[in-house]
């Protein structure tokens, strides 16, 4: 099942620009209307600069005007030996942008986890706790 969201997110990982940590990632947004948004991981010298592929796949939905009711699901992937899982500030970023039980895929083409953000961050820093 998302086979077709996978397969959008390995071809995305051409365009990974990770030229200082060679660890490229992309990620694929689905959203229920059967749309895509890519991201890829933008690297910098100035390391606070650099982007996650998952932040620019949420983002590019975002500013298409689209929100989170309107995402089925996410993968993130890479070619790495295992599978690679958000950083805190990409965890963060899903749970104010994602559902709570919006299906996050995982993959580094050999292996697969699905989960979702409560999973991934639990008791989460939210809009609530301001």
């Amino acid at each position: 099942m998302y086979q077709d969201v996978l397969e959008k997110a390995f071809d995305a990982l051409k365009n990974s620009y990770a030229p200082y940590s060679n660890f490229n990632v992309a990620s694929c947004v689905k959203l229920k209307n059967g749309q895509t948004f890519i991201g890829v991981n933008i690297e910098n010298s100035a390391y606070g600069s650099t982007m996650c592929a998952e932040r620019n796949a949420i983002f590019a939905t975002y500013s298409n005007g689209y929100r989170k009711e309107d995402i089925e699901v996410i993968a993130i992937v890479t070619k790495s030996d295992s599978v690679a899982s958000p950083c805190g500030s990409c965890r963060q970023v899903l749970s104010e942008l994602l559902d709570k039980d919006t299906l996050i895929i995982l993959s580094n083409g050999k292996k697969r986890i699905d989960t979702n953000i409560n999973e991934l961050l639990p008791l989460a820093f939210s809009s609530e706790d301001l």
